[in-house]
């Protein structure tokens, strides 16, 4: 049995992860190759009720955060505040100091490159504030939840597949009842993610496992 990791460790963890997670997100806008499947969700629920963006995400966070409250308490801690908060604020200045600061224009090899990138931080990112104990967002709990629930007849990686599958179905099919094209909020990068994203954070899981075990 190896020994628990300590703090100083487990807050690195957490705070890389985080960064890792909002540099994805940032990559993601920049390839313009389609949203995460989360965002991707809210974008066509806030689009058919009329809602902004933040302020449909803010009540979906909530209304997942109480049930993960009442199913796998453990999920939440100081972790889920700092990505709650700081995600999307780290996504904003990068694509601010691309796009504006630097004016740079990315061509299509480019944005081609960004996005196994952006795949890349997101899962690894998933995997580091996982390791880290110290609380999750509130959707990357929802594969934890499912595999609980199931008592891991449904292993994380498949149930982040199904979780990542569904949300992208549902914020498709609130495009259409809103009469917008399924494009607002599917491409490329949202469908590699919603079958990519799982086995990649379980395998990135494994790996810290091993290393971690290795030190202890």
């Amino acid at each position: 049995m190896g020994q628990k990791m300590l703090l100083p460790v487990r807050t690195a963890l957490m705070i890389g992860g985080i960064v890792l997670i909002g540099i994805s997100v940032a990559l993601f806008r920049l390839a313009g190759f389609g949203v995460d499947p989360f965002t991707g969700m809210n974008l066509g629920i806030s689009t058919f009720l009329g809602w902004s963006f933040g302020n449909w995400q803010l009540l979906a966070n909530t209304l997942i955060l109480a049930v993960v409250f009442f199913t796998v308490r453990s999920c939440i801690g100081l972790g889920t505040l700092v990505n709650m908060v700081c995600v999307g604020y780290i996504a904003d200045f990068i694509c601010w100091l691309v796009q504006e600061a630097l004016t740079l224009t990315l061509g299509i090899p480019v944005r081609i490159l960004l996005l196994p990138a952006a795949l890349l931080f997101a899962s690894s990112g998933v995997a580091l504030y996982m390791k880290a104990d110290m609380g999750i967002a509130p959707y990357d709990s929802v594969a934890v939840v499912i595999e609980t629930l199931t008592r891991e007849r449904i292993p994380f990686h498949i149930a982040r597949i199904l979780s990542d599958v569904t949300v992208v179905v549902i914020g498709a099919g609130s495009c259409l009842m809103a009469g917008e094209t399924v494009w607002l909020v599917i491409g490329v990068g949202t469908v590699c993610n919603a079958f990519l994203n799982g086995p990649a954070i379980q395998q990135f899981r494994k790996w810290l496992d091993c290393i971690f075990e290795n030190d202890s």
